[in-house]
C-alpha cells in the first residue's frame, strides 16, 4: 500500500482516484454485446457466455430440479447461517414500510400518495471466482417483501457450467422465479431487452465490475431503470490510537480480496498505526485464499496520514466510499459529520463484513463516489410512489385562480382553460 503523509487539500483529488478501465473502451465492448443480443437473442448469449467464460452451454435457465437438487448438495450449517442472516436482513427491511397520509393542502384539495411494487425485477449476483449468494439474500429478500410479481436472476456459470449449490439454495429460500446461467454485460443486457428464454425487467439490480456498472448505466441511458451505479468494491477505514491494526488490516483485506480493482484506503492522523497496520496486512494475507487478488488491490490502495479527525472527516465525504469503518475515541463527533457514504460500521468490533452478510443492512451499496448522490439499495428501490390529488368544487375556486396566473404567466393557455372552463360552470351553477 502506497503511504502518503499530510496531503494537501488540492492533492486530494488526484490521491484519492479509484482505479478504472478506459470508458471509452467499456462503451464500445457493451454495445458491441447489446447490438447482438437484440438481434440474435440466445444465441448471442451462448456466444458471450464462450468468449469470456470459455463454457459452451445449451440451457440457460436453471430447472428446478437443479435448484431441489442443490438443497440436498450444501451443509445444513451454511444453510443454518443462511436463514439466520435471511431473518435480520427481514427485520431490517421490514422496518422500511411507510403509510402514506392524505394530506389536504388547501380547503378542498386532497393530495396522497400510493406505494406499488415493480412488477418485474432482474437481479445480478456475481459468480466467477467468488459466488456471491449472500447478494441473493440482499436483493431477493426486499423484491419479496415489497410484492414484486416476477423476480429472475442472472448469475455467471462456474466452469462447469453449473451455477454455485448455494446461490440456488439462496434463491429458493427468498423466492426467486427463475434463475438463469449468465454473466457479465451479456445477463444485464438479457435482462434490458430480453431474449427467447430471458424476459425482459423494468429495474435491473445487483453490484459488478466495471463491466457490469457501464452496462447498468446503458440500458439506463436506454429506458430501463438500475439500482444505482455499483461497480468494484472498496473501503475506507478511519482510525485513531484506540484502534486494534488486527482488525484495522482484517478489514482492509476483507475488501482487497473482492477483486484487482477494488480499493482499500486507511486514513489516520495517528503515525504510530501506520508501521502497526503495514506488519498486520503483510502477515494476514500470505493466510489468503485469494492472495493473488488481494495482492493486486493493494496496488491501487492507500493508508493517509492526516493531521486530524476533522481533516480525514473532510477527506472522507470527498471520496464517498462505499464502506466507511470508524474506529476512533470520538466516534459520536466523527459520525455527526459523516455526509457521504453507503454504509457505515461504527466501533472496534463491527467488521465491514457483518454488513455484507447478517446484520441485516443491505450491502448492495454505490461506489466510485456515487455514496455523494445516491441511497444503498432499500426496500424503497423495489417500489414506486404514485401521486394522487381530488378536489371539491369548493377546492378548485379557491385554488383555480392561482392555477390560471400561473399559467398565463408561462404562457400555456390550454392549462388556464382546463381551470376556467370548470370555474365558469360552477359559477353557472350558482
Amino acid at each position: 500500500m502506497q503511504i502518503i503523509n499530510y496531503p494537501q487539500k488540492e492533492d486530494w483529488k488526484e490521491i484519492l482516484v479509484r482505479p478504472s478501465i478506459d470508458k471509452d473502451e467499456l462503451e464500445e465492448v457493451v454495445n458491441q454485446i447489446y447490438k447482438e443480443i437484440k438481434q440474435d437473442g440466445d444465441k448471442a448469449l451462448f456466444k458471450y457466455t464462450w468468449f469470456y467464460d470459455r463454457i459452451k452451454l445449451d440451457q440457460l435457465e436453471v430447472s428446478v430440479e437443479e435448484i431441489d437438487e442443490a438443497e440436498d448438495v450444501i451443509s445444513q450449517e451454511l444453510k443454518d447461517a443462511l436463514s439466520k442472516a435471511a431473518e435480520n436482513i427481514e427485520r431490517f427491511h421490514k422496518a422500511q414500510f411507510t403509510e402514506s397520509k392524505e394530506v389536504e393542502t388547501s380547503t378542498g384539495v386532497v393530495c396522497w400518495r400510493k406505494t406499488t411494487p415493480i412488477e418485474k425485477v432482474g437481479l445480478y449476483v456475481p459468480g466467477g471466482s467468488a459466488p456471491l449468494f449472500s447478494t441473493v439474500l440482499m436483493l431477493g429478500i426486499p423484491a419479496k417483501l415489497a410484492g414484486c410479481e416476477e423476480i429472475i436472476l442472472c448469475t455467471p456459470p462456474g466452469k462447469d457450467g453449473k451455477i454455485d449449490p448455494a446461490i440456488l439454495y439462496a434463491s429458493k429460500l427468498v423466492g426467486v422465479d427463475r434463475v438463469f446461467r449468465v454473466g457479465g454485460v451479456q445477463a444485464i443486457g438479457a435482462m434490458a431487452f430480453g431474449t427467447e428464454s430471458i424476459p425482459s425487467v423494468y429495474k435491473i439490480f445487483g453490484p459488478g465490475n466495471q463491466f457490469v456498472t457501464a452496462a447498468k448505466q446503458r440500458v439506463n441511458n436506454l429506458g430501463v431503470a438500475i439500482d444505482m451505479p455499483a461497480g468494484p468494491s472498496e473501503v475506507m477505514v478511519l482510525a485513531d490510537d484506540s484502534a486494534n491494526p488486527v482488525f484495522v488490516a482484517a478489514d482492509l483485506l476483507s475488501q482487497a480480496e473482492h477483486g484487482a480493482d477494488s480499493q482499500v484506503i486507511l486514513v489516520t492522523w495517528d503515525v504510530d498505526l501506520v508501521k502497526k497496520v503495514e506488519v498486520e496486512v503483510e502477515k494476514q494475507i500470505n493466510v489468503l485464499s485469494r492472495k493473488e487478488v488481494a495482492d493486486l488491490a493493494l496496488k491501487n490502495s492507500k493508508i493517509i496520514v492526516v493531521s486530524s479527525l476533522e481533516e480525514a472527516l473532510d477527506l472522507s465525504n470527498q471520496y464517498g466510499p462505499e464502506h466507511l469503518i470508524v474506529s476512533v475515541k470520538e466516534e459520536e463527533k466523527l459520525v455527526k459529520g459523516i455526509r457521504n457514504a453507503g454504509s457505515v460500521f461504527l466501533g472496534n468490533y463491527t467488521p465491514e463484513s457483518a454488513g455484507d452478510y447478517a446484520s441485516g443492512t443491505n450491502h448492495t451499496l454505490p461506489t466510485n463516489g456515487y455514496a455523494k448522490a445516491y441511497s444503498g439499495v432499500s426496500l424503497e428501490s423495489f417500489m414506486k410512489n404514485i401521486s394522487f390529488q381530488k378536489i371539491t368544487k369548493e377546492g378548485l375556486q379557491n385554488l383555480g385562480p392561482v392555477i390560471e396566473i400561473m399559467a398565463k404567466a408561462e404562457q400555456l393557455d390550454a392549462h388556464s382553460n382546463a381551470v376556467s372552463v370548470r370555474l365558469q360552470k360552477i359559477n353557472a351553477e350558482g
